[in-house]
């Protein structure tokens, strides 16, 4: 069965993408949060322990983004090739994006493996905090190619219109780590270790759920190792489309590098653990608009493919007002509810203090995020590759590095820090989606004709 996103009404098929997505998303997001309250909440260690992962974030963060390098990049391509029929050459995108993972997994490994120790002190560990982001990361390290494959080609096999079997990938990996982080943590008494060990087990387990989807005899598209063999011709269509992911989450590394030392300089170790609990907040809150635009994404190419033009504008505008919606309403949810969300990931005093407030600075204007996501979604699923690239550089690097250094020299010290991300949603988000509006919406023909966008 080859799932057609041709027919039917485009908000359904949205959401039946969608849905599924989110609730894989969520779990798979718990297991990342339940990481970080469980060890937010040891005795004694709990916010320097959590101070140490916050540290490892930007290495993680890297690690996807050379994922989306290739996945972000392969996963329209392959749904535009379904919507014109072609199914080999579907079949050997998937090839090459497999290949890429594997290739670029073991490459991070020992890089990342060998100079973990000069890494995180460039990224703003003290000696103290060294101790447990490296005993975190030196078990993460361990699981790349399985995180890499199976975040990867999850998004290929919702893209061939099977998001409960991509639901079930994060699913079963989400439970294992909810069930082995207290094991190993708690009753084995391997604290951060634990939590690392928990994570590599899951992963390994998606993986091979990813792997059996598409080596199984009755797969809809198979890996296929001669197709696995690097293509220029398919690299280069493939590479240029998924550096706005590579960008958008190598910027997020850049962003959390830079505001872990200016924390650091400007506050304390404190402080970077906060960062951590907020970022593990926006997460949570950013993650059902997330999920609208990436489910959004394949049926938008598979129409641009079928030239069913009209079909993508109504996806559109379902995608930016169901996104507003939302994040509108979780922006209020963290104005009323700061210090208790705080809370889950800490019983620190000084943590849930300095933080409560830092979350109220950071959340503001949180609903602008919508344009953000509807814009930067319509122009990878459409292969506008230079204007998908610049709008990930623009509101990161061009918008929030430069107030992140800024706004603390300038008074507002470690407010400063916390204040750029509002100003890049509002700036970043506006200027995308007017772009987007202008130079795609509003250019896209008649359904059947040629588009020149």
């Amino acid at each position: 069965m080859r799932n057609d996103f041709g027919n039917g009404k485009v908000w359904k098929i949205i959401l039946a993408q969608g849905m599924p997505l989110m609730l894989a998303q969520f779990v798979h997001l718990l297991y990342n949060v339940v990481d970080r309250i469980y060890i937010g909440h040891l005795s004694d260690i709990g916010a320097m322990a959590l101070t140490g992962i916050g540290l490892a974030f930007p290495i993680t963060t890297l690690i996807a983004a050379f994922t989306n390098l290739f996945a972000t990049g392969g996963a329209p391509l392959f749904a535009i090739a379904r919507g014109e029929g072609n199914e080999d050459k579907a079949e050997k995108i998937l090839g090459q994006v497999t290949g890429m993972l594997v290739g670029f997994s073991v490459l991070l490994f020992v890089v990342g493996f060998c100079f973990r120790k000069p890494i995180l002190y460039l990224f703003g560990a003290s000696d103290v905090s060294y101790q447990y982001a490296n005993v975190y990361l030196r078990i993460y390290l361990f699981g790349t190619t399985a995180a890499m494959l199976s975040t990867g080609l999850n998004g290929f096999i919702n893209a061939s219109g099977f998001p409960k079997i991509g639901m079930m990938t994060i699913v079963l990996g989400a439970i294992m780590n909810l069930i082995l982080d207290p094991l190993f943590i708690y009753l084995f008494h391997m604290g951060v270790a634990g939590a690392a060990l928990a994570t590599v087990i899951s992963q390994v387990a998606s993986c091979l759920w990813v792997l059996s989807f598409f080596l199984g005899e009755n797969a809809p598209y198979h890996i296929r190792k001669d197709y696995m063999i690097p293509d220029l011709g398919l690299l280069k269509d493939i590479i240029p489309l998924g550096i706005a992911g590579f960008v958008m989450q190598g910027t997020n590394a850049l962003v959390q590098i830079i505001c872990n030392v200016t924390l650091r300089q400007y506050g304390s170790d404190v402080f970077v653990g906060v960062m951590t609990v907020i970022n593990s907040i926006r997460e949570i809150f950013q993650l059902p608009a997330s999920s609208i635009t990436q489910g959004g994404q394949p049926v938008l190419s598979f129409n641009f493919g079928a030239k069913k033009y009209s079909r993508i504008k109504e996806g559109i505008r379902f995608m930016t007002i169901g996104c507003m919606i939302y994040t509108f309403v979780a922006w209020m949810l963290v104005i009323m509810f700061p210090r208790e969300l705080m809370s889950v990931f800490t019983n620190d005093v000084n943590m849930i203090d300095q933080g409560t407030h830092a979350l109220s600075l950071y959340f503001f204007g949180f609903v602008f995020m919508a344009f953000q996501m509807a814009g930067q979604t319509a122009f990878t699923a459409m292969r506008c590759t230079k204007r998908a690239i610049f709008f990930s550089l623009f509101r990161k690097v061009i918008i929030v590095v430069p107030l992140t250094l800024l706004l603390p020299r300038v008074g507002f010290r470690v407010d400063g820090v916390f204040m750029a991300e509002p100003v890049s949603n509002v700036i970043g988000g506006l200027a995308c989606f007017i772009a987007m509006w202008f130079t795609l919406y509003k250019k896209l023909p008649e359904d059947g004709q040629e588009a020149h966008i």
